[in-house]
């Protein structure tokens, strides 16, 4: 039997060895913790010939996009598909190291995994490309053996060049967010203000009038399925309009620049989460059915529920509240659709995953990232304390700035200094709210310092000399949150 090890010069992972157009792939850690893909047999991999084993050429080469390309080539089960209605999870991963971890929390439960999830403006922050996300899905796809199939996500796309760039790197999932054209305003005009806005609404999009809308919806009560109704009124169709009017033209043009542009099947995600005013039932109506007569198709939406959902933590509202709320949602969600309730800013959400998970009944995407950065740093304070302690502090000082474009609540008096803390007491930071925080949304600073020289670098030598650890981490905390969805 051949040494793949001693071939190589690596530690091969033998979930990885495939068999794929004639020849055999896998991939392998070197010493140092880096990657390298090998093939034996006549293979489309570019890299170093090393030997011939039995007329058989090995070649070793490095886990680069060219030979990310090759390997979703020859082995399609690495490259993303569509998923459909089926339930889902979105693991975002800003470091480009979790997708094992992943695969491990999800593993035996039925729930479909998006690997390759990243909005444009974290990968802004982070400093990657749409093709880095993609192709480090690969590469841990292939790490597990992994045939499972999962999807990719490019997150909150506003502008057509997030289109463009996501689309060429092979993405299948298009996540709009037309929030900056939702008007808040809305909730609190009068009747005379309402009607005035209306001229502001873009009704050339939505190729209706006002008087035809009135026809739409001031008929009568709306049955949902499942029990109950909706009713309106002109007042509240017309605030339902000019607050999201605009979104749902906004949706339509950015939806009709996709089909022009993706010519493969893809799923399309509506997101208005990241909004200041939660979306009434009637609103979510209202959008629902816009779309629809437009010719939207869609596969998930994520309105702005009630309470907040602040990243990395729990869920801060009434839950009971919540409950009866999110349960007229979901109604309007099995009369416009079928399609799936997404639930955006996801993590942590222990105290109503079981409440979305009974309403839902299986129709429901849990959309996730900042966690897996924030177990990535528990992770580190196991293995380099010191490192833990430099990142700690350096995110005290940034996150005054930082927090201007995330809803969070953390009081940075809260966060003891690392100073004042004992090394076992590290990875215990990211169990306290104020720390998880401000950990959280100083991401893009502290992967970015000093042209991303300052910690980057010493954070993933970190993770990948013990890559264990993370991938152990990350299976317990996320096998947290994926456990109330198993069906």
């Amino acid at each position: 039997m051949l040494d793949l090890n001693a071939l190589t010069n690596s530690v091969v992972y033998p979930a990885s060895i495939s068999e794929g157009g004639g020849a055999t792939y896998f991939l392998g850690r070197r010493a140092d913790g880096e990657k390298i893909v090998a093939c034996l047999g006549a293979g489309t991999i570019h890299g170093t010939f090393v030997t011939t084993v039995n007329s058989t050429a090995v070649v070793v080469g490095p886990t680069d996009h060219a030979n990310a390309l090759a390997i979703r080539r020859v082995l399609p089960w690495t490259a993303p598909q569509v998923l459909g209605l089926e339930t889902s999870a979105g693991l975002g991963d800003r470091l480009g190291l979790a997708t094992p971890g992943h695969i491990r929390a999800i593993l035996g439960t039925g729930i479909r995994p998006i690997l390759a999830q990243q909005s444009i403006r974290e990968m802004n922050r982070t400093q990657r490309t749409p093709d880095e996300v993609m192709d480090c899905a690969t590469w841990g796809v292939l790490q597990m053996g992994y045939r499972g199939g999962f999807g990719s996500d490019a997150d909150h796309l506003q502008q057509f060049e997030g289109i463009d760039a996501t689309v060429a790197a092979g993405f299948t999932m298009f996540t709009i967010d037309p929030g900056q054209h939702v008007n808040n305003a809305a909730d609190k005009m009068d009747a005379a203000s309402l009607l005035a806005a209306m001229a502001k609404v873009d009704l050339d999009t939505l190729a209706i009038t006002v008087e035809h809308l009135k026809g739409e919806y001031i008929k009568g009560p709306i049955p949902l399925n499942g029990g109950g109704k909706i009713t309106f009124n002109e007042e509240t169709l017309l605030r339902a309009a000019v607050k999201y009017g605009n979104a749902v033209a906004h949706t339509v043009k950015m939806y009709r620049h996709l089909k022009q542009v993706c010519q493969r099947p893809f799923e399309l995600e509506v997101s208005v989460d990241e909004t200041d005013s939660p979306t009434t039932p009637a609103e979510h109506l209202f959008f629902a059915s816009e779309l629809r007569r437009l010719g939207v198709q869609w596969v998930a939406m994520a309105p702005r529920f009630i309470g907040r959902f602040e990243k990395g933590v729990d869920y801060i509202g009434d839950v009971a509240e919540f409950r009866k709320s999110f349960k007229d949602h979901v109604a309007v969600m099995k009369t416009v659709g079928p399609y799936k309730m997404s639930i955006h800013s996801g993590s942590d959400k222990f105290s109503i995953y079981p409440i979305i998970a009974e309403l839902t009944g299986g129709l429901v995407h849990l959309k996730t990232a900042g966690t897996s950065y924030l177990e990535a740093l528990r992770a580190i304070a196991a293995i380099d304390p010191g490192l833990f302690r430099e990142v700690y502090e350096f995110a005290r000082g940034r996150y005054e700035t930082d927090k201007a474009s995330y809803h969070v609540s953390a009081e940075l008096a809260k966060v003891k200094p690392a100073a004042q803390l004992k090394d076992a007491q590290l990875a215990k930071t990211l169990d306290d709210f104020h720390a998880r925080q401000v950990l959280h949304v100083t991401f893009g600073s502290v992967l970015t310092a000093e042209g991303g020289t300052k910690f980057k670098p010493r954070m993933m030598a970190a993770l990948k000399g013990s890559e264990e650890v993370y991938y152990d981490v990350l299976e317990k905390h996320l096998g947290r949150h994926v456990a109330p969805f198993v069906q």
